[in-house]
């Protein structure tokens, strides 16, 4: 599944346009790469994505074409989240 419909599918970021707006500015990083919005995931991947000051850290456990509202969290465990001084550091 595509980077972007992943994150939007499992409700991390909410439109599928600013998923990829994000994946393609360079602030999320699959497998400690820097990945495009058309980046191929597989469960077991881990992502990372910048939101501003914060780094947010999650492992893909399954992929689903759809998911309720509800059952969206099944798809992903965040594993850390930190803040960050400057933007720059995660580049």
């Amino acid at each position: 599944m595509r980077l972007d419909k992943f994150l939007k599918v499992s409700r991390v970021i909410k439109r599928r346009a600013l998923a990829k707006e994000v994946s393609d500015e360079g602030r999320v990083k699959v497998n400690d790469r820097v990945a495009k919005a058309g980046t191929v995931l597989s469960a077991g991947d881990v992502v990372e994505i910048q939101f501003g000051r914060k780094i947010v850290t999650l492992e893909v456990l399954q992929l689903e074409a759809h998911a309720k509202k509800e059952d969206a969290d099944r798809m992903y465990k965040i594993i850390k989240e930190e803040k960050i001084e400057k933007e720059t550091d995660f580049l």
